[in-house]
């Protein structure tokens, strides 16, 4: 398999793939690589039918399990399951701080802004303004000077998941508490969990363009889909894919 693209699962009518950090879902620039194209030149290597149709995106700082279509009633029927909110997606994100609760749901208004490629919390009736709401539950708490241990048995899956997605930044943030969340979309709006938590104060870590006390040096964004599931768009059977 091309070693280029991480295809965990692909039949006549869909492929779910893990979307890397840093590279776009779709993209217009010239001579940028992308997930379309990139499954695409793997088809055409294997001469199959080269189609490709997104039906759900990832921002291209964040990486992730998505699943693409491949022809077009694969990709009616699963767009029409991502907009109604039966395409069930989870995500991990690691970030500043240590909440009160441990779990939570936050709701705000979202105004995004083409120009600068933001979104931003405004009041309830501001024109153009989105509702947003997403739940949370902390996983785990990371504090300074302890060791964490991947593999460790006392863990839960989460927490396991959680250390082996996000261990590269314990390296960097050892100066203050982190929380390991788990985070689940009611809506989707553009930057929704990078904008809703730095909002409640913690924002991710890695967000050179929301968290104003964002570590030097490059990082990725640590948010990371983590789950997909969904109905077949041929036989409606369950799919369910975690990372």
């Amino acid at each position: 398999m091309n070693k280029s693209i991480n295809i965990i699962y692909q039949d006549k009518d869909l492929a779910v793939c893990h979307k890397p950090a840093g590279i776009p879902v779709q993209t217009v620039k010239a001579g940028q690589q992308d997930m379309v194209s990139l499954l695409r030149n793997y088809y055409a290597e294997e001469r199959e039918d080269t189609q490709i149709f997104v039906v759900h995106r990832l921002d291209q700082p964040v990486e992730g399990i998505m699943v693409f279509a491949r022809n077009k009633q694969a990709a009616a029927d699963l767009s029409r399951q991502s907009r109604e909110k039966s395409m069930d997606k989870c995500y991990m994100a690691l970030t500043e701080g240590v909440f009160q609760n441990s779990a939570g749901t936050l709701e705000d208004y979202l105004l995004r802004d083409g120009k600068t490629n933001t979104s931003c919390v405004v009041s309830e009736g501001t024109k153009g303004a989105k509702r947003a709401k997403l739940s949370y539950k902390v996983v785990e708490i990371w504090q300074p000077d302890r060791k964490l241990e991947i593999n460790g048995h006392d863990l839960s899956v989460q927490q396991q998941r959680g250390r082996r997605i996000f261990d590269r930044y314990w390296k960097i943030l050892t100066d203050h508490a982190v929380s390991v969340l788990e985070i689940k979309l009611e809506t989707g709006r553009h930057h929704q969990i990078r904008v809703q938590m730095a909002h409640a104060g913690h924002p991710l870590a890695g967000d050179k363009k929301y968290n104003p006390n964002c570590s030097a040096g490059y990082l990725p964004i640590a948010l990371c889909a983590v789950r997909i599931a969904f109905h077949h768009p041929r036989d409606g059977r369950n799919m369910e894919f975690i990372l």
